[in-house]
């Protein structure tokens, strides 16, 4: 290896080491933040928070690692260009793309470094991530309530005065709404002045056993003008036992959408294998759904209300051979026909949509992992073309248009994604949109910055004003 490579390597190497130290800090924040309902007045020790976060670390890599190559790159070429270092190289009769060559080469090893962490290693943490959020109060269970607010435990909403106990599963000055099944706000109350918290590791039951304590419910009458005497029912207890399903206190990944997220916690294999199951479900369900349609609307070959000589055809209004108590059931049954089978594709189509969602994100997982490949090529021959162009080093004008390219960048893959989601487009293009648009902005800079042509060629800009002005005041001699 020339010195001239081991310098740009070394020069290199450094920046881009201090910014993605910087960069996953600032995003590591952000996780802290987003979770901080969840690791905030908890009485959480200091080993789950580091669980939480080393769980948590391996899915901000895809966002800091681009990011990272691109402003690493900007601030090297910047600093080189800014130094008059790369007009000595190019006085030796050594180009741009000469002194890229070894970067290029590292930056593919970084590539497909990248691309293994993101199939084998994302998966595993977000395995682990998602069940330690999930198990999280089944191993402390005091964790799921905290003093002094009310906590959203399935379908109660429980707030406690106070927790003592060494576990802080001793509970005093208990108050519980109990969420109507129907959404209609909270008809039931529970107060207590004493109770404790019962978990087992292997159940998912967590029991709360109150002490002392009354029990109210709002009773809705059935005659609406009885409703504003607003009666309940009131009882006592000495003691009384409340099972919570566990899986209901992180709705997000434990309970509906935990189907849909799952394609997080695969790798390339298991995503085919999934994504050929979930291909085929659709497509029995599909062909199973028009078999049972057309059952349902195929004319029958003997009807009891229709009876015609064998060779004469029926004629143009069937009503008519019906008397009128035969045409008001013949019309009934039609009609509800009809219903059923409006609300049976309804559903149906519901339910394809939901399964054709799922596909989709299955696939953008799939593609996420070569998007990140080719991301890492992108940013770098984005970065550093531009900062040989623009000739600043340092953080000031690099961060300016490393920010504005990558929240481009994201913004664009963001709602790629969406639409693709949606069914708005393909999940291909989806996750590959950021991507393509951003590519011709490389080749550009890329060759701006081969030809010395700088960033915006001003002359270009201004030669149509100057020409109309010309026209309009002519210089006379």
């Amino acid at each position: 290896m020339k010195i001239l490579d081991k310098y740009l390597l070394k020069t290199f190497l450094t920046t881009f080491a201090t910014v993605f130290v910087i960069l996953f800090f600032i995003f590591i924040l952000q996780t802290v933040w987003l979770f901080i309902s969840e690791l905030a007045g908890k009485d959480l020790d200091f080993l789950m928070v580091l669980k939480f976060l080393a769980f948590s670390m391996p899915r901000i890599v895809p966002l800091v690692l681009p990011l990272s190559i691109l402003l690493a790159s900007i601030m090297t070429f910047g600093n080189l260009a800014e130094n008059y270092e790369f007009a000595a190289m190019k006085s030796s009769g050594i180009s741009l793309q000469r002194s890229m060559r070894s970067l290029t080469v590292f930056i593919i090893l970084l590539s497909i470094v990248a691309f293994f962490f993101a199939n084998n290693v994302i998966p595993f943490a977000e395995y682990k991530f998602i069940n330690f959020r999930k198990n999280i109060a089944q191993l402390k269970p005091a964790l799921a309530i905290a003093e002094g607010q009310f906590n959203d435990v399935g379908f109660y909403n429980i707030k406690v005065n106070k927790k003592s106990g060494p576990e802080g599963n001793t509970l005093t000055g208990i108050t519980i709404h109990k969420k109507s099944q129907i959404g209609d706000g909270s008809k039931t109350v529970i107060k207590a002045k004493n109770g404790k918290l019962i978990s087992s590791e292997q159940s998912s039951i967590l029991q709360l056993v109150l002490n002392d304590g009354y029990y109210y419910e709002d009773i809705v009458p059935k005659k609406y003008e009885d409703r504003d005497k607003m009666p309940f029912a009131k009882s006592s207890f000495k003691k009384q036992i409340i099972n919570i399903d566990l899986s209901e206190l992180n709705k997000v990944d434990v309970d509906k959408e935990s189907v849909s997220n799952t394609n997080t916690m695969l790798n390339i294999s298991e995503l085919n294998y999934t994504l050929d199951s979930l291909n085929k479900n659709i497509k029995t369900d599909i062909l199973s759904f028009a078999e049972n349609s057309n059952s349902k609307i195929e004319f029958p070959k003997k009807n009891k209300f229709i009876s015609t000589p064998k060779n004469k055809p029926l004629p143009n209004d069937i009503l008519s051979l019906y008397t009128n108590a035969e045409k008001i059931e013949v019309l009934k049954m039609a009609n509800s026909n009809i219903a059923n089978s409006i609300y049976s594709i309804e559903a149906s189509n519901a339910e394809f949509l939901n399964k054709h969602k799922n596909i989709n994100n299955h696939l953008l997982a799939l593609y996420d992992k070569f998007v990140i490949i080719f991301a890492c090529f992108l940013m770098f021959f984005i970065g550093a073309p531009l900062g040989a162009i623009i000739r600043k080093g340092g953080l000031g004008l690099p961060i300016v248009f490393a920010i504005l390219i990558f929240i481009t960048f994201h913004f664009i893959n963001t709602f790629g994604k969406r639409l693709a989601q949606e069914n708005g487009m393909t999940p291909f293009m989806g996750a590959w949109l950021s991507s393509l648009i951003l590519t011709p902005l490389a080749i550009l800079l890329t060759y701006r910055a081969t030809n010395d042509i700088g960033l915006i060629n001003m002359d270009v800009i201004l030669a149509p004003f100057q020409k109309l002005l010309k026209k309009l005041f002519p210089t006379q001699n």
